[in-house]
């Protein structure tokens, strides 16, 4: 975060057409004021430009643009809450006479400054680097301009005045370099699957409090922060449910509004973890007056991916309410925060893979002991107790372990 003398001075632009509602395009410049705070910005004004379409030429229009212009100073930078095209990018940095990003761009500045691990850093250079190549046809001040960002990390000038060729052998590279991610998590994905152990994901818009509920429920140490995408790699930890039965619980990136469509490609491999997950739990601010809004955005990028498995919604930060909240079975109204009803939402979960195992006691004669280490090894074992003849487990097991084990149970 940049000290306070440091601070670019952040200008926000939005463009409203016919068919949007004041509303809407105020709660996402809202959302943008949020994220060029996050990204240690100075938020000065925003404006909102009313046409019936975009200016090919200039996003707002050249009037406009230039209207703009006189108010900015050398610390200035100006962002547009839709992604402009490489053309309308330039067009305005000339007229204003200072940076312009828009939305994507600021998003993957803040993912850059964020990014941890491995994977993190190569799926956010992957998406700067698609972000950026269509724009390196620029030439002096707008190309510069363009390659600062905002002023923290990225590919920087450097790498902007590479040929286009080169780029492209980078973003290969980092394309295989992401295929190895995937392959490995696949193979995690595989162990985790073997032991029939369920994996439950964590999904929700952005700061609706999904790290501070895994923290609460797995009583594990992660990263908590009051800002957007402060989680970028998956988190997995161990969930006791009740009678020995437990899951993975995972955190994911979160999501918002016009959430860039290069960001959800460069994060697959993050992403396949809520794909691939046997339970999803929503969480959902049900403190922020656009909860409706921002639910209804997540369940487009989870269409987007390909998840369609079963949800329970969890409206936590209840705690911020002065009313009660009633919601329906199996949904669950919780505060993460204070721990409210964590206990609803750990029965609820615990029931829903209920149904689909059943409790079984076996007994294994000492000649059969593979059979019994491939039981504890692909169930949740509750019981097990040695006598004369062999060992006798008692197991809760899913339909394909039941059939293949019948022989026996007692």
């Amino acid at each position: 975060m940049h000290e306070k003398s440091e601070q670019k001075h952040a200008y926000l632009v939005a463009l409203q057409q016919g068919f949007q509602k004041d509303w809407e395009v105020e709660e996402s410049l809202a959302e943008l004021a949020d994220l060029a705070q996050d990204a240690g910005l100075d938020v000065v004004e925003s404006f909102v430009q009313k046409r019936g379409h975009p200016d090919p030429g200039t996003f707002i229009g050249k009037g406009k643009a230039l209207e703009l212009a006189e108010m900015l100073d050398e610390d200035s930078i100006v962002i547009f809450d839709d992604e402009l095209t490489p053309a309308q990018q330039g067009n305005l940095s000339d007229l204003m006479d200072a940076p312009v990003i828009d939305r994507t761009q600021l998003i993957l500045d803040i993912f850059a400054q964020r990014a941890q691990s491995n994977e993190g850093k190569i799926q956010v250079e992957l998406a700067q680097l698609n972000y950026l190549l269509p724009r390196l046809t620029g030439k002096g001040k707008a190309l510069s301009r363009l390659g600062g960002g905002i002023g923290t990390r990225g590919p920087g000038e450097t790498k902007l005045e590479t040929d286009r060729r080169r780029i492209r052998k980078r973003i290969s590279d980092l394309r295989q370099d992401l295929e190895k991610i995937r392959q490995t998590r696949g193979l995690q994905r595989q162990g985790r699957a073997s032991s029939s152990v369920p994996v439950v994901a964590l999904v929700g818009y952005t700061n609706a409090g999904k790290s501070t509920l895994l923290r609460a429920l797995t009583g594990s140490e992660v990263f908590v922060a009051d800002q957007l995408f402060a989680t970028l790699d998956p988190t997995i930890r161990r969930w006791d449910l009740a009678e020995g039965r437990w899951v993975y619980l995972t955190d994911t990136v979160g999501f918002i509004r016009k959430l860039p469509h290069t960001l959800v490609a460069a994060f697959q491999a993050t992403l396949e973890e809520v794909v691939y997950a046997d339970l999803l739990l929503h969480v959902i601010d049900a403190s922020h007056p656009q909860s409706l809004e921002q639910k209804e955005a997540v369940e487009e990028v989870l269409k987007e991916i390909g998840a369609a498995q079963p949800i329970i919604s969890v409206y936590n930060k209840v705690d911020l309410l002065d009313h009660p909240l009633e919601v329906r079975e199996p949904d669950q109204a919780v505060s993460a925060q204070n721990g409210y009803n964590l206990d609803g939402l750990t029965k609820a979960v615990y029931e829903f893979f209920a149904k689909e195992y059943s409790v079984k006691e076996y007994f294994f004669p000492f000649t059969k002991l593979g059979q019994a280490s491939y039981l504890r090894d692909n169930a949740t074992v509750l019981a097990e107790e040695f006598t004369e003849g062999g060992v006798v487990i008692k197991a809760e097991v899913d339909t394909k372990l039941e059939m293949l084990l019948r022989s026996f149970q007692k």
